[in-house]
């Protein structure tokens, strides 16, 4: 399989990296299966000639209209990492070459791949209207407000749409590279995995911080806080609403514009993310952490952990008790 990557100024370094060192090692240890599938060509491709990373490498790459046509373009994250600076930078003129270049492969059939800032460019160049997509989690405010004909999940590591494969925060590059080796043959994926150590990571949301995302938003933020003032009781959104000075409609208003989700379940957010930070910290029985945090009982909390986060209360504690060995 041909693979073009796309490369351009202020680069993220381990974004490329990861990209190439995957499918490398995918290609190594394609001799270890019975039936390997055919390897990856990969090719590094610029609308600008040589490229300088973020931290200052030059990158030689090929023109893209010289490069032969591949069978998937993947672009690494790019450019500021903060919402209203990263907008400045993808709707630059300078980024134009780039932007035209993913319409023109979309526009030829070939299946894109985008993780992190990446998926900014994506949606500037209008290729993934219509669509279900991820992003980095903490730029899922900027995203929604400026792209709102995407639809953004971006709980999701990976977001799989007609054409396109998104990926999330700047690691989830290697997520991204995995899906491609998956796509070819599940068996080298798990294998490649394993090589590197991975493991399966289908979400994002355990590693969102609900505060950060509530700052973009002055009632969005009362919300928050007033949430983790009553964490202990279920929350009720006619009392929450009357305690932020807003009616419900414009509560629900305000945080489904911000986050794309209703302020139930942003409060189930913060409460699973307190709970999860008191198992990986307290020894607390699991059954006080889910009273603390306005669940009756052990099992719902389980249960949502499982759901939301794909983890459990064990797996949290296990991954405590590892990091203080």
């Amino acid at each position: 399989m041909r693979v073009s990557v796309l490369v351009m100024d202020d680069l993220f370094d381990s974004g490329l990296a990861t990209v190439l060192d995957v499918l490398q090692m995918a290609n190594d240890l394609r001799d270890e299966l019975p039936h390997p599938p055919p390897g990856w060509e990969l090719t590094r491709i610029s609308a600008q000639g040589a490229v300088r990373t973020a931290t200052g490498h030059l990158i030689e790459a090929q023109a893209v209209d010289d490069a032969p046509q591949p069978d998937v373009l993947v672009v690494p994250g790019a450019g500021p990492k903060q919402p209203a600076a990263l907008l400045k930078w993808v709707t630059a003129s300078e980024r134009g070459p780039e932007r035209e270049a993913v319409q023109r492969f979309q526009a030829d059939g070939v299946p894109l791949a985008a993780a992190c800032t990446s998926t900014f460019l994506l949606a500037e160049a209008g290729v993934l209207e219509g669509l279900t997509a991820t992003t980095s989690w903490w730029l899922a405010p900027a995203f929604r407000q400026t792209y709102p004909e995407v639809a953004l999940d971006e709980s999701r590591m990976l977001a799989h749409a007609p054409g396109v494969t998104t990926a999330g925060a700047a690691m989830a590059h290697l997520d991204l590279a995995l899906s491609l080796v998956r796509q070819a043959s599940p068996a080298l994926a798990d294998l490649t995995a394993r090589y590197l150590v991975v493991d399966h990571r289908p979400t994002q949301a355990g590693y969102a911080i609900p505060s950060h995302l509530a700052r973009t938003d002055p009632t969005v933020s009362a919300f928050e806080n007033w949430v983790r003032t009553h964490i202990d009781q279920p929350p009720r959104m006619a009392e929450a609403a009357r305690a932020v000075g807003a009616s419900e409609r414009t509560l629900q208003r305000a945080v489904g514009k911000v986050l794309g989700i209703s302020p139930l379940r942003f409060a189930q957010d913060i409460r699973l993310e307190q709970a999860a930070h008191l198992l990986r910290t307290t020894d607390l029985p699991t059954e006080t952490i889910a009273r603390r945090v306005g669940y009756e009982n052990a099992s719902t909390l389980t249960t949502l952990l499982r759901q939301r986060l794909g983890t459990t209360p064990g797996r949290l504690r296990g991954r405590a008790t590892s990091a203080g060995a």
